[in-house]
């Protein structure tokens, strides 16, 4: 397994290791450089800068993308690690080149399940760990560094993900425990948080509305076909990227999708609002812009409970 350090801002720690978080954003500043050393689900380590050098938490990572600032704030709030806005420029456009945009774009590295260990838990950065390493290195279980490293983090993960030694015990009864010994156990416990599902479904559908084409991201919105509070599951084949009206649309039934991805407008718009023209030129109509990959596309299942349970046909 392949798993990251990453140098971390020791306030952006200290800032969210008092927050509750589903998931972070461990933001670059820079905005051009594409990070791609990981697989969705893998570990993605605190590195904490000098003079504390020392690993203390993990978050897992979901995907990697570019968002202008302001867009960054709407996505994380908090999760950025800072208060405000304008705090997040305040801490970014200095750390820039070109300072003289406001609303820059920038790295995104989004991470899910954010653990912040307490002080008496962190870990010594590797003996290997260069002081010229500037954004974080790589590591692998297949290396003997990398395997007594991730050893300590398991067992510190065992600590914090699980209550009580039988929750543990009747957990592992069900995995492969070749080593490492808590891997499956550890990695099956990571669940995606809202903020990482916004994001990877925006990026999925190429950042326009699936039925509008509509291209303006503050009002575009992950939409779930099959609401996550109906044990919808926070995965792209679950989700439209909608514009905000036509998101509460779908959710509230006004409109939905049939099997052969076609929008479907109810006439139920016009019945009670006596308008509605602006929403029925979209019917009939394919759905614009689907996910490249198959297994991303809007699932029948999801679809046909959305036609029986929330359309008003």
């Amino acid at each position: 397994m392949t798993f990251y350090l990453g140098v971390t801002d020791n306030n952006w720690f200290t800032f969210l290791a008092d927050q509750n978080r589903e998931d972070v954003n461990f933001w670059q500043p820079g905005g051009n450089t594409n990070f791609k050393l990981l697989q969705p689900g893998a570990p993605f380590l605190f590195k904490l800068k000098s003079p504390i050098n020392a690993i203390g938490g993990i978050g897992f990572f979901s995907s990697h993308t570019f968002l202008p600032i302001s867009f960054a704030w709407e996505v994380f709030n908090n999760g950025n690690g800072c208060n405000s806005l304008q705090e997040l420029k305040n801490i970014i456009l200095p750390l820039r080149r070109d300072r003289s945009d406001t609303n820059p774009q920038i790295g995104c590295i989004v991470l899910t399940n954010p653990i912040f260990f307490k002080k008496e838990d962190w870990i010594p950065a590797p003996y290997d760990w260069s002081k010229s390493i500037v954004q974080g290195k790589s590591y692998s279980t297949d290396t003997t560094i990398g395997n007594e490293l991730w050893t300590k983090i398991e067992r510190l993960l065992q600590k914090y993900l699980y209550q009580n030694e039988d929750e543990v015990k009747s957990q592992l009864l069900l995995e492969d425990t070749e080593s490492p010994m808590y891997g499956k156990l550890v990695l099956n416990k990571v669940r995606l948080g809202q903020s990482a599902f916004r994001i990877l479904v925006t990026d999925a559908y190429n950042r326009k509305c699936s039925i509008s084409g509509e291209k303006t991201l503050p009002v575009l919105e992950a939409a779930h076909i099959k609401p996550y509070a109906e044990s919808g599951s926070h995965i792209i084949s679950n989700a439209l990227l909608l514009r905000s009206d036509l998101h509460k649309l779908f959710d509230t039934g006004y409109l939905t999708i049939t099997s052969d991805l076609k929008v479907e407008i109810s006439k139920r718009i016009k019945e009670e609002f006596e308008n509605g023209r602006e929403y029925y030129k979209f019917h009939g109509s394919n759905l614009f812009n689907l996910p490249n990959r198959i297994q991303d596309k809007p699932g029948i299942t999801f679809i046909k409970w959305h036609n029986e349970n929330i359309y008003k046909g």
